[in-house]
């Protein structure tokens, strides 16, 4: 597999790179809209009106999905003014775009075998490329890297899963004592551009699924603008939290790596921050918030539920959607965060959506979110 182990890249094909650059430069594409779906009693929606759709999955106390509710079933309101839903659909034939993002930084060295064969059978049960389902890989450690551009061949992603590894440690002494360059885990890094490069102009459905241990080290993005760039490109976020290793060698020296996507490995000011002063981030919240923040969930593996089963469940919840899309009444004069509040008239009920979205002033008359 090409490393660059001095550099911390986005690295990607030639031709991804091509189509990385955004055909709306200055809108923004929050909630793409698309064809009228199959079934879709509703009347169309005009192109110009801004048409926030809203991916919604639905359980009952017992946590079982509930697949058979109507439009007239659920409430919705942006920032509590209540909305009018025009679109409403439970068709699951929706193209399926998602994401595979893989903590390979050295904590997950121990489940990197697990993640591997669980991803490998979640992409053999969950594509139809009959249905123009795609996937992508991202491997991610003291660099991001794509491993595979979007296919729709569960065989391409399974040979990229085959090239999933740990980064080599490297013992120097350049520093008076050793220290090892094998850490560092850019995670932020990772959801930002899967996001921002990969899902902002796909339409349809769209899943970032991330197998790690939430612990971020070095990465140029923060939380906030990883989740907000997941929110930006209507992608919903789902984690899988292994817990792997928390030894002090991993990423001891990765905060200190800020700089740019071309270089910067350890340069000047780089003991800011003492390692055996440093307090190990609590990677379940952070995962846990970008989920709960997109409209995903968090799963924790563990003897009683293993990842494969945890990728049953994603799958479920993929392949039954509410799609609901309505024409906010008031628009925007500016870059805005919008709250939308999802619920059902059922009290029992319980509805698992994004809690909000981006709004910015149209550059034409007919833009969506």
């Amino acid at each position: 597999m090409n490393r660059v182990g001095k550099t911390r890249v986005w690295k990607a094909p030639a031709v991804f790179a091509r189509r990385a650059i955004s055909l709306l430069c200055s809108a923004l594409i929050l909630f793409l809209p698309g064809a009228p779906l199959r079934g879709q009693q509703e009347p169309k929606i005009s192109v110009e009106a801004n048409v926030v759709r809203v991916f919604a999955t639905v359980r009952d106390k017992h946590g079982q999905i509930v697949s058979t509710l109507t439009k007239d079933d659920f409430t919705l309101d942006e920032d509590g003014r209540p909305q009018t839903i025009n679109y409403f659909a439970r068709e699951n034939d929706l193209p399926l775009t998602v994401g595979l993002l893989v903590d390979t930084s050295l904590s997950q060295r121990q489940v990197l075998d697990q993640e591997r064969s669980a991803s490998s059978s979640f992409v053999d049960h969950t594509l139809r490329e009959d249905k123009k389902d795609q996937a992508f890989l991202i491997h991610f450690d003291r660099e991001v890297e794509l491993l595979q551009d979007l296919t729709p061949s569960r065989k391409k992603l399974e040979d990229a899963l085959g090239l999933l590894e740990t980064p080599q440690q490297v013992n120097t002494s350049d520093e008076g004592g050793g220290h090892h360059r094998g850490g560092g885990t850019l995670l932020y890094d990772a959801v930002y551009l899967a996001s921002n490069d990969m899902m902002k102009k796909q339409q349809g459905r769209k899943a970032v699924i991330i197998l790690s241990d939430g612990v971020d080290r070095g990465s140029k993005e923060t939380l906030s603008t990883a989740i907000e760039s997941a929110q930006r490109a209507n992608t919903v976020v789902y984690s899988i939290l292994f817990k792997g290793e928390s030894g002090p060698r991993e990423g001891s020296h990765g905060d200190r790596d800020r700089g740019g996507w071309g270089g910067g490995h350890g340069g000047g000011g780089g003991h800011r921050y003492p390692p055996q002063q440093e307090q190990r981030p609590d990677g379940k919240k952070i995962l846990e918030r970008i989920s709960k923040e997109t409209g995903g969930r968090l799963f924790e593996v563990s003897k009683k539920q293993p990842v494969d089963q945890i990728y049953a469940q994603i799958e479920q919840e993929l392949r039954n959607q509410y799609i609901l899309g309505y024409a906010p009444e008031k628009s925007s004069s500016g870059a805005d965060y919008r709250k939308i509040h999802l619920t059902t008239k059922q009290k029992d009920l319980t509805v698992q959506a994004r809690d909000g979205y981006y709004a910015e002033q149209p550059v034409s008359s007919a833009t969506s979110q």
